[in-house]
């Protein structure tokens, strides 16, 4: 049987004229939903249920969960600071969503796997913080918005020996994409940090505790149909879903 994957999609309220204007809308690359069913697992995008019991219905019916990516940013105010930089704030209601889940999805140690804001919202609700602007805050000479496409490579980040990430692409060092200009700053209690870019930016978490609770800062949907070790990744997720299920 094939792993069923819930995939939570973006969300625009209404006021967002790339994401469906005034009309209410959610919105999903298709490039997550490809990496799952390529590689082996049944996708469901998920709806952003409002009420807890809903969640928790929704969240046992899978065998792992993928938060992905997103264009707006988590309001600073989850993680007890004010905005201190223009940036678009994530609506609340897929903020909420995805907290809940994450929470939820390491109470019950379900598979979980964060992609660049998924990560994000994997920290932030479980006590962490963010860097809210690399460029303003971290004057990295690293450039973590890469002008090339998603689909290149663009730096490099190193890898802790030891850690679920290290056993999963049995490398200590690899090329990742990079669309981000916020990071994990305090990392949430319970979580480790497993991999960090040259300029010391954290690339990704994990919970050593739970089987498979990992977060990463790149976009492997967009390198897993040429670089091996980033298809890895989602191999290694679909291997743990199953084996729940």
């Amino acid at each position: 049987m094939k792993p069923v994957i819930g995939v939570t999609p973006d969300f625009n309220p209404g006021n967002r004229e790339d994401m469906g204007g005034k009309e209410p809308t959610y919105f999903l690359r298709a490039r997550y939903v490809r990496a799952i069913e390529e590689l082996g697992g049944l996708p469901v995008i998920l709806p952003l249920a409002a009420a807890e019991t809903d969640r928790k219905r929704l969240l046992s019916d899978l065998d792992g969960l993928l938060l992905t990516g997103s264009g707006p940013d988590l309001s600073p105010r989850l993680y007890g600071e004010r905005q201190r930089y223009p940036f678009t704030v994530m609506s609340e209601r897929r903020s909420s969503f995805e907290s809940t889940l994450a929470r939820l999805a390491r109470r019950t140690r379900l598979p979980t796997l964060g992609i660049c804001g998924g990560m994000q919202a994997m920290n932030v609700a479980l006590g962490g913080s963010l860097v809210q602007d690399i460029p303003a805050q971290l004057h990295s000479p690293l450039d973590h918005r890469q002008a090339p496409p998603a689909t290149e490579l663009s730096h490099t980040v190193s890898i802790a020996g030891g850690s679920l990430l290290h056993r999963i692409l049995r490398q200590r060092e690899i090329r990742v994409n990079s669309s981000h200009h916020q990071s994990v700053k305090r990392v949430a209690p319970g979580l480790t940090a497993s991999a960090t870019a040259p300029d010391g930016v954290i690339e990704a978490i994990e919970s050593p505790r739970h089987p498979f609770f990992l977060g990463i800062q790149w976009h492997p949907e967009f390198l897993y149909d040429r670089f091996e070790y980033h298809q890895r990744l989602f191999r290694a997720f679909l291997a743990a879903a199953r084996a729940r299920g």
